[in-house]
């Protein structure tokens, strides 16, 4: 046996997360503390095997690949480098394991901050340090968890930025969700485009987000039906932020919206098939004047189709009445249009139409403002009432044992929510049209 092979070295090395790889110089400063150590020892490194995952997980890529080198080798006895305990594992099941592993591979695990041995005095003291880096790496987590937890109560999104958004450290308030235009404005033509009807099912909505360029595909180029479910059902684009698996439920977020509150709850509304928006026949009318000029022979008011050709089709207006002169004639669709055009800017209205008009237009304005002040205080009642309901509510989550009592609760907390902010959007849009009603009046 070579003193060479007695001397063979390897190196593990381990950061918790793909971040720290880019971020910071973990790993190159374990690799630097065995390298030295290896020196001291006169050990020869053959190889460095690295992991980018929680101290708590077991089964690792780094550390398999360098396990299975290990058993490859000619003779039993390579070292086995760690910067620290740590290192290893952040847990001690993990820990035990691993060794166990690595002593059945032919490894023997050797670091600069701790001598193991084989003695009961330094399986304690391996174990002890094993159990404290697992409490540290649980209390860093509950810590983490505890802050994330308090910031969402703040109405601060700490999740992965959705789709629309993008993370913007802002002054005195940390990082925040911002829109991330242009994808932010797409997002919204889909979601207001479900909303109102334009897009009659949520496979509509995919097709167009999968036509637009400025939408990001999968790997495979393809926007999935589950991602359009998503983006449907994503609460943050109304402003709102949650974690139900955390306690906090339903909120008003710090951000700003892509979409109205009024707007997600229709959406919620038709996922739920309790609200259908149908598509307006006449949203993109061929001929507008279809029923409104007539044949100038019969009075009787034109129709009109398309024509086909022996390529394409043609727009027509036409008569018909049968027995008409003019019946089937065809009328091309801009040379009509354009006379109707024409004689539209012409036309001259008199100063009695712009009175009668000026009137109407007046009586119209009164009512909306009085409507609006009606509106306003009706809406005011009813948010009362909301909040009234969401203090019992949440009085009765503490005092109810029953899971699936709270839940319940729970979910009809949520629902208030929205619709305690849908009033006020209300309310805020009547103050608004109600305080141009009264500029309007006292500036006569």
């Amino acid at each position: 046996m070579s003193d060479t092979h007695l001397n063979q070295a390897v190196i593990y090395r381990r950061v918790s997360s793909t971040k720290q790889t880019k971020v910071g110089d973990g790993l190159n400063s374990q690799e630097t503390r065995c390298r030295d150590f290896a020196r001291l020892k006169g050990y020869q490194i053959v190889g460095v095997f690295s992991d980018d995952m929680s101290g708590s997980t077991k089964q690792r890529p780094g550390m398999e690949t360098m396990l299975s080198f290990v058993r490859k080798q000619k003779v039993k006895g390579t070292r086995i480098l760690i910067d620290d305990v740590s290192r290893l594992a952040r847990g001690l099941d993990a820990h035990l394991e691993l060794r166990r592993s690595i002593a059945e591979a032919g490894g023997v695990l050797e670091s600069p901050s701790i001598e193991f041995g084989e003695d009961p005095d330094s399986i304690l003291v391996e174990n002890l340090l094993a159990s404290v880096s697992q409490h540290q790496r649980q209390k860093n987590g509950e810590q983490t968890k505890n802050r994330m937890k308090a910031r969402v109560q703040n109405g601060y999104w700490v999740f992965q930025a959705p789709a629309g958004y993008r993370y913007e450290r802002v002054s005195g308030r940390g990082k925040m969700l911002v829109r991330d235009e242009p994808l932010a404005s797409v997002i919204q033509e889909a979601l207001e485009g479900y909303a109102s009807g334009r897009f009659e099912s949520q496979a509509e909505v995919q097709r167009f987000l999968l036509s637009n360029p400025l939408f990001p595909k999968d790997s495979r180029g393809e926007v999935r039906h589950q991602r359009v479910s998503v983006l449907l059902n994503q609460a943050a684009y109304a402003g709102y932020v949650e974690a139900p698996s955390w306690g906090v439920d339903l909120r008003v977020g710090q951000h700003q919206p892509i979409i109205s509150s009024q707007t997600y709850q229709r959406i919620q509304e038709r996922l739920k098939g309790g609200f259908y928006a149908p598509r307006q026949s006449n949203l993109q009318e061929d001929f507008p004047l279809r029923g409104h000029v007539v044949c100038s022979d019969c009075n009787t008011p034109l129709t009109a189709c398309w024509s086909k050709g022996s390529n394409k089709k043609y727009p027509y207006y036409l008569c018909p009445k049968r027995g008409c002169d003019s019946y089937g004639k065809s009328i091309r669709r801009d040379k009509i249009e354009g006379e109707f055009e024409d004689l539209i800017g012409q036309a001259t209205p008199s100063d009695a139409l712009f009175k009668v008009g000026k009137s109407m237009f007046k009586e119209l304005w009164d009512y909306q403002g009085a409507q609006a002040e009606k509106n306003t205080k009706a809406m005011g009642a009813k948010l009362d009432k909301v909040e009234s309901q969401l203090s019992k509510l949440l009085e009765r989550i503490l005092d109810a044992s029953v899971p699936s009592v709270i839940k319940a609760y729970e979910e009809r907390v949520r629902d208030l929510e929205l619709e305690k902010q849908a009033l006020k959007e209300k309310m805020a849009l009547s103050v608004w049209g109600g305080l141009l009603f009264w500029t309007d009046r006292n500036s006569k």
